[in-house]
C-alpha cells in the first residue's frame, strides 16, 4: 500500500448524526445509556465478525468507556505489511485508520489513512502478538497515547461535534499528552463504493489523508515556522535530529518514526522484543 497525495479536498457531505434530547427523568437516562450501549455493540459488529476470540488474544470489548476527555492511541502493527494504526475515541469506540507510512510531524507530508473497523476502547492498551493465521496476525506495540480536543468547525467558524465533522469528511483536532502534539486533521478524499458500508460506516475503497497543521512549530506558528523548518540545516554526522511535536527521534522521512526502531510508550520495548516475548500484555482496568 502506498500513500496517495492526489487530492486533499474534503467531500462536504450534508451532516446529520445528532439526535434529539430526551427528558431528564431517571428512566430516560437509563434508556439512553442502554441505547448508547446497544449502538456501541452494533458498531463493533465488524470487529467481532473478523475475529475468533477463542484464538486471538485481542480484547473482546463491551465495557463502557471511563470518564474524562476523549483518548487517542497510535499502535505499530507488524502484520503482512507493517503500518501504523491511528485511533480516536468517538462515541464510546475507537474510530480507526491504517496509516501505511505512519503519521508525520512535518506539515508538508500528507499521509494516506485507510479507515478500518471500529475497535473497542480496551484496544488502546493492547500490546502483544496476534497469532499467525488470525485476522491481522502479527506483533502490535502501543507507540503513542494521550488525549485530544475537538477543533472542528463549519464554514462559518462554528464548532461542530467531532462525529459530525467526520461524517462531513473533514475533522480537526489537537493531540495532547503524548509524543504527537498540536493540531492535526483527517480529510476524506475518496468516498468509496456506494452500498459497501460496514457497521462502522466505511465503504470499500474509502480513503483519507492525515496531516499535521503548519500553524505551530518548535518556535512559534504559521508560515514563518514552516519556513524555519525548511531552512533548518541537516544535523552533523552522528547527531540525532530533533523532531517537532515530540516525535520519536529515530525516524524515517522528515518526521516519521522508523517502526522497527520505535519503542512502546507503555513498556519501552520494540516490535522485535514484543515478538520474542510473545503473548498479550494488554490490560483493561481503566
Amino acid at each position: 500500500m502506498t500513500a496517495s497525495d492526489t487530492s486533499n479536498t474534503p467531500d462536504r457531505d450534508p451532516a446529520g448524526e445528532t439526535g434529539g434530547t430526551g427528558s431528564a427523568g431517571g428512566s430516560d437516562r437509563a434508556g439512553r445509556r442502554t441505547a448508547r450501549g446497544d449502538d456501541r455493540r452494533d458498531r463493533l459488529a465488524a470487529y467481532h465478525r473478523k475475529r475468533d476470540f477463542g484464538r486471538t488474544a485481542e480484547p473482546r470489548g463491551g465495557r463502557a468507556p471511563a470518564g474524562g476527555g476523549p483518548a487517542y492511541v497510535v499502535q505499530i502493527h507488524d502484520a503482512t505489511r507493517t503500518h501504523f494504526d491511528f485511533r480516536l475515541e468517538v462515541d464510546g469506540v475507537l474510530k480507526s485508520w491504517a496509516v501505511p507510512k505512519g503519521p508525520s510531524t512535518d506539515p508538508r507530508d500528507k499521509r494516506l489513512a485507510v479507515p478500518t473497523e471500529d475497535h473497542p476502547m480496551e484496544y488502546r492498551d493492547f500490546e502483544g502478538v496476534i497469532e499467525a493465521g488470525e485476522y491481522g496476525g502479527g506483533t502490535v506495540i502501543v507507540w503513542d497515547a494521550g488525549g485530544y480536543r475537538n477543533a472542528s468547525t463549519d464554514r462559518s467558524g462554528r464548532e461542530i461535534p467531532f462525529a459530525e465533522a467526520l461524517a462531513r469528511g473533514h475533522a480537526s483536532f489537537r493531540l495532547v499528552g503524548g509524543k504527537l502534539r498540536g493540531r492535526w486533521s483527517l480529510t476524506r478524499f475518496r468516498k468509496g463504493e456506494p452500498g459497501t458500508e460496514d457497521e462502522s460506516g466505511h465503504a470499500r475503497g474509502e480513503a483519507w489523508l492525515l496531516v499535521r497543521s503548519a500553524e505551530e512549530g518548535p518556535r512559534g506558528g504559521g508560515r514563518a515556522a514552516a519556513r524555519r523548518s525548511r531552512a533548518r540545516r541537516p544535523p552533523a554526522p552522528g547527531q540525532t535530529p530533533a523532531q517537532p511535536g515530540g516525535a520519536d527521534p529515530r525516524s524515517r522521512g522528515r518526521g516519521t518514526p522508523d517502526p522497527h526502531l520505535a519503542r512502546s510508550t507503555r513498556t519501552g520495548r520494540t516490535l522485535a522484543q514484543v515478538a520474542e516475548a510473545g503473548g498479550p500484555t494488554w490490560h483493561s482496568d481503566r
